[in-house]
């Protein structure tokens, strides 16, 4: 009799040591994402510090120096040259003109897929085209560079008689490509979560398949397909290897999408590899890394803010 309790109690204690050992792996894995999270962002500021703090690095290279006009009233970006010089605006105009231009091209397709397929598409096709449009997100980003270089490249300068072959248009085109799987994944998950109570009272009162999708189910399922445009967009700044390869990599001041440009990451990514260690070249190079992470850390806290304000609005929660 005590040994059948003995094989009972064991037999309890089992699922519980393998639950508290589950547990703590799962809160193991969570601090730990999070530290080296922390880390990282520690290690790029401490290198971006100097340029606040550092005398030597002053006599060459300053914030204030980094946002307004040089000397001869334009914005240049020379780090290597006999008086270096180093200008944020032109960097801040190429980031942003690519990702507008590849927002342009994404958003609307990966909704408007996103919609199809959650909403019109035959069970059998929606299966197949849903892991398609996501194998594009494992291609690797050196792939579509290559692509947009050597095919985008020529097809937009062909079609529009562009002087730069290498543009924001073409950079543009092929970063929607990064972009496309990301946006379409978030928003057909979101819209697939809405209630099918929902679509069925639509129905109901007379509404057709489309009129339910656009007026019933697209605003049920905003604050999901907002979040997947916020990423999107993240994906669209950080990205470098498609915007080094096809951006022509010249960091002028233009807002001219025909014209070649120069985005933040492209800028670390061409120049950190040779930079000398220490120079003010080098401190510069990680302020961009600093102010890239922490202006992505704020789009994304904002979006989170509007993403729970809206849903709330939607519940009837706020007004």
């Amino acid at each position: 009799m005590d040994q059948r309790q003995d094989e009972l109690l064991l037999l309890k204690g089992r699922p519980r040591l393998i639950e508290t050992l589950l547990e703590t792996a799962v809160r193991s894995s969570a601090v730990i994402v999070i530290a080296a999270l922390v880390l990282i962002f520690v290690f790029v500021a401490k290198e971006a510090i100097p340029l606040l703090t550092s005398a030597d690095v002053h006599n060459e290279v300053t914030v204030w120096t980094m946002v307004r006009p040089q000397e001869s009233g334009d914005f240049s970006w020379q780090p290597v040259s006999e008086k270096p010089k180093y200008s944020l605006p032109p960097l801040i105009v190429g980031t942003l003109k690519v990702s507008i231009v590849a927002l342009l091209i994404a958003i609307p397709l990966a909704i408007l897929a996103a919609i199809y397929t959650s909403e019109f598409a035959p069970q059998q096709f929606r299966e197949l085209l849903k892991p398609v449009v996501e194998l594009l997100a494992g291609m690797p980003s050196v792939v579509i560079g290559f692509f947009a270089l050597m095919v985008v490249a020529t097809w937009v300068q062909d079609a529009f008689g562009l002087i730069f072959r290498l543009n924001a248009i073409t950079a543009g085109i092929g970063l929607s490509l990064a972009v496309i799987p990301i946006v379409y994944t978030v928003a057909e998950d979101a819209l697939s979560a809405v209630p099918q109570a929902f679509r069925d009272g639509s129905t109901a009162l007379g509404a057709n398949p489309w009129q339910t999708a656009w007026r019933v189910v697209l605003p049920a399922a905003m604050p999901g397909v907002f979040a997947a445009c916020v990423l999107g967009f993240g994906r669209a700044i950080g990205e470098t290897m498609i915007v080094l390869m096809a951006s022509g990599n010249a960091a002028m001041m233009s807002f001219d999408p025909a014209e070649s440009f120069r985005s933040f990451s492209a800028t670390i990514a061409a120049e950190l590899g040779e930079v000398v260690y220490g120079s003010p070249h080098y401190h510069v190079l990680f302020f961009l890394g600093a102010f890239l992470f922490v202006v992505t850390f704020l789009l994304n806290l904002a979006a989170h803010w509007y993403v729970a304000r809206l849903r709330a609005r939607l519940e009837g929660k706020l007004k």
